[in-house]
């Protein structure tokens, strides 16, 4: 039985190591406790530190350890989709490389599919602490909106740490749209799957690279790659704003027929212009988003290039 780990890395030099330490920490007692064997797939996501040195190294000295270096940075997204594409195992896990999906979960994730009850394992953080409480309560927010919009659930405080069988696995990758949102993909394969809660797990070295804006994009990303909902509100608002105009017509040739047409009431005139203005380039907005993907997709681009892999013998 041999078992995959992708490790996608974007500036990881200093946490590869040690998440390499813990990693064989893991494998040693797995092997002995299920007859598991490992191989680890970093995946350098076009980093401009020493993480495609540090996996030169860790394959020199450890043959279970392969690479795969992308010719510029394509995104975490594209990083879990060559590495399930280059994974040979019976079972494949995504986690990252700074530790805060821990590894010593894996035992009792692979118990769980060893039962043939359930075709995945994944985990969710139970607490956020450390993170700025106005980026939580973001999050929070994500997951109530993305859930009531799209017929696909995500649940709140999912992470990407998971083990999947084979069938799963092969079921993501037959999923090889250009714009990626694992874990709605994850969840509209289906598949069953048992949750396992952890508390939050500080970094162990080197620094986040998601910031507010990046998560704001990628959470647009999840909603408009798993849900048309924007569009009917978008088309709603239309509607509505139809409605109101017609009955603002009536109401001013009612007035001019009563009252005389006066010229005073141009700056609410001028609000109500700039409001259905706004309205307007709102939902162009919201139409145009959904046509970039479409543009995206139909031009038929790679999801990533490889630059190098272990297999090049640098």
């Amino acid at each position: 039985m041999l078992i995959s780990l992708i490790v996608p890395c974007y500036n990881e030099e200093e946490a590869m190591p040690l998440f390499y330490q813990e990693a064989c920490r893991v494998a040693k007692n797995m092997k002995k406790s299920h007859n598991a064997d490992f191989e680890i797939i970093f995946v350098d996501d076009g980093s401009k530190d020493g993480t495609l040195h540090t996996a030169r190294k860790l394959h020199r000295q450890d043959d279970r350890v392969r690479y795969i270096s992308f010719s510029r940075n394509f995104g975490k997204e594209a990083g879990i989709y060559a590495g399930l594409q280059a994974a040979k195992g019976d079972y494949v896990a995504t986690l990252d490389a700074d530790l805060q999906d821990p590894p010593s979960l894996l035992p009792d994730m692979l118990d769980t599919l060893l039962t043939g009850e359930y075709d995945c394992a994944a985990t969710r953080r139970t607490t956020r602490e450390g993170e700025p409480p106005i980026r939580s309560w973001f999050a929070h927010k994500f997951y109530q909106i993305i859930n009531k919009m799209s017929d696909t659930e995500i649940v709140d405080g999912a992470r990407d740490f998971r083990l999947m069988s084979r069938k799963m696995v092969d079921a993501v990758l037959s999923m090889s749209e250009y714009n990626r949102f694992s874990k709605g993909i994850f969840s509209w394969v289906g598949f069953r799957t048992k949750w396992f809660d952890y508390k939050n797990v500080e970094r162990v070295a080197g620094q986040t690279k998601w910031n507010f804006w990046s998560l704001f994009k990628y959470s647009i990303e999840g909603i408009v790659g798993f849900s048309t909902a924007p569009l009917v509100m978008a088309a709603g608002l239309g509607v509505l704003f139809c409605v109101l105009a017609f009955i603002g017509i009536i109401f001013v040739i009612v007035r001019a027929l009563i009252f005389g047409d006066p010229t005073s009431g141009w700056p609410s005139m001028v609000c109500i212009i700039l409001l259905c203005s706004g309205v307007q380039l709102l939902c162009t907005g919201i139409v145009g988003e959904y046509l970039a993907k479409a543009y995206l997709e139909v031009k038929h681009r790679p999801i990533y290039i490889t630059a190098e892999t272990e297999a090049d013998g640098r």
